[in-house]
C-alpha cells in the first residue's frame, strides 16, 4: 500500500486547508476509506470535515487517530499530511487481520487541531467512546516516542477605542493600538515571575490602517500554556490583567474570548509506549525513550491531550530529516513531502498497527 498512502500524503500536502475548512482534505480521507469497504460517518460530532470509520465486528476496538488540518499562510508545516497517510495506512494493514484478532478498527478524523480543538467536542459527542486506547504518529524534527504537550488557552482580544487624525485632532481619539503596547509591555515584564513551564505568546493582527489616523481598533490572537490545566488556570488570570492593563490605561472597552476549549496536558501509556520503541529500534528509529534528548517538539500543545485524559493513548514523533527546519516553519512545510517524510508514512503505518497487534491482540498473529 506504500504507493497508495504517499499518494494520500502528497495530495493533502499540495492542497492544504486550514481549521474547519478541511472539506476536500475530508473527502479524500472519507473516500479512500468507504473504498477499502469501512462504514464511514461523515460530518461526526455535527463537525462537517470530521468523521469516523469503522471495520470489523470485533469486541475490542481501537482507534487511529487522523489530522489533516494546516497551518494559515504555512501550508503543511506541522506535517498532518503525513499524520492522516499513517493513520489510514494502519487502519488497512489491520484490516485482513481484524476477525483473527476480535478486533473493530475506528479511524477518527479529527479536524482543527491548529487552534480549534475538534478532538474535543468529538471526544464529548462519544467518538473515542468504547476504545482500548487512540494512537497516532506526528512528524518532527527528531524521532522521540513520549509526548509532553502542555495545556494550553486559546484567545483573541479587541480593543475599541476612539478614530481620530494624529496631527489635527490627537486629543480627540483613543488609540487601540497603544493598548496592545501596553498589554505587550506587563506580560514581558510579568515573564520575570514566570516559572520555565509557561508560554504566552500572540499576534497583533490589526492595529490600524493609516498612520496619520489614530487606530480606533485593534485585535490578537494569544496563547498561554502550561505543564497542566491546573496550572493554566492561575497563569491565564495573570496574564488577563495585562490586557485588561492596556484598556485601563488607554480608556479603551475591550473583549477577550477563548476561541476553542482549551487543550490538556497529555498522558503518556508508558505500556504502549515501551512496545512502540522496541518496535520502532527494528525499523532502525531510536525513539528516546530515556528522554536523553532535546524534548523540542514533544513539549507542543494539542487537543490529542484531552483523548489521553480519558483513554489510553500514545503519540510518538517521527524524525523526517527535516533540521534545521523544525515545524511551524515554511522549510518544514517543504520538508513534509520529502523521502524521509514518505518514509514516516511508512514507518507510522506499520508500527501503529504492529503496536495494536502486540499490546491489544494480547500477541495473536
Amino acid at each position: 500500500m506504500r504507493e497508495s498512502l504517499l499518494e494520500i500524503s502528497h495530495a493533502l500536502h499540495a492542497h492544504p486547508e486550514t481549521a474547519w475548512d478541511e472539506h476536500a482534505s475530508a473527502e479524500l480521507l472519507t473516500g479512500r476509506l468507504e473504498s477499502w469497504g469501512f462504514e464511514v460517518t461523515r460530518g461526526a460530532a455535527g463537525l462537517p470535515t470530521a468523521f469516523t470509520a469503522e471495520h470489523g465486528t470485533g469486541s475490542r476496538t481501537i482507534g487511529l487517530v487522523a489530522e489533516y488540518d494546516a497551518l494559515p499562510g504555512l501550508g503543511h508545516a506541522c506535517g498532518h499530511n503525513v499524520i492522516a497517510a499513517a493513520a489510514l495506512g494502519a487502519a488497512h494493514a489491520l484490516q485482513s487481520v481484524a476477525r483473527d484478532l476480535d478486533l473493530r478498527i475506528r479511524v477518527i478524523g479529527t479536524p482543527a487541531e491548529e487552534g480549534g480543538g475538534g478532538k474535543i467536542p468529538m471526544l464529548e459527542a462519544g467518538c473515542f467512546d468504547g476504545l482500548e486506547a487512540a494512537l497516532m504518529i506526528h512528524p518532527g524534527p527528531a524521532d522521540a516516542v513520549l509526548a509532553r504537550p502542555r495545556a494550553v488557552a486559546h484567545f483573541d482580544v479587541e480593543y475599541r477605542g476612539t478614530a481620530s487624525h494624529a496631527g489635527a485632532y490627537p486629543h480627540l481619539g483613543v488609540n487601540a493600538a497603544d493598548a496592545f503596547t501596553v498589554a505587550q509591555v506587563a506580560i514581558g515584564l510579568l515573564r520575570q515571575q514566570l516559572p520555565d513551564s509557561l508560554r504566552v505568546h500572540g499576534v497583533v493582527q490589526e492595529a490600524g490602517t493609516a498612520p496619520n489616523a489614530i487606530p480606533g481598533s485593534a485585535r490578537g490572537s494569544w496563547y498561554v500554556r502550561a505543564d497542566t490545566l491546573e496550572e493554566l488556570d492561575v497563569a491565564f488570570e495573570r496574564v488577563r490583567r495585562c490586557f485588561e492593563a492596556g484598556a485601563l490605561a488607554t480608556g479603551c472597552s475591550w473583549e477577550l474570548r477563548e476561541t476553542s476549549p482549551r487543550y490538556a496536558e497529555f498522558r503518556n501509556d508508558l505500556g504502549l509506549a515501551e512496545i512502540f520503541t522496541r518496535l520502532a529500534a527494528a525499523q532502525g528509529r531510536d525513539m528516546d525513550l530515556a528522554e536523553d534528548g532535546p524534548r523540542g517538539m514533544a513539549t507542543a500543545s494539542t487537543d490529542m491531550g484531552n483523548v489521553s485524559q480519558h483513554v489510553r493513548a500514545i503519540h510518538p514523533y517521527l524524525g523526517i530529516d527535516s533540521l534545521p527546519a523544525v515545524n511551524h516553519q515554511p522549510e518544514f512545510a517543504d520538508a513534509a513531502a520529502t523521502p524521509a517524510a514518505d518514509q514516516a508514512v511508512r514507518d507510522g503505518a506499520v508500527l501503529l498497527a504492529q503496536t495494536v497487534v502486540e499490546a491489544l491482540a494480547g500477541g495473536a498473529r
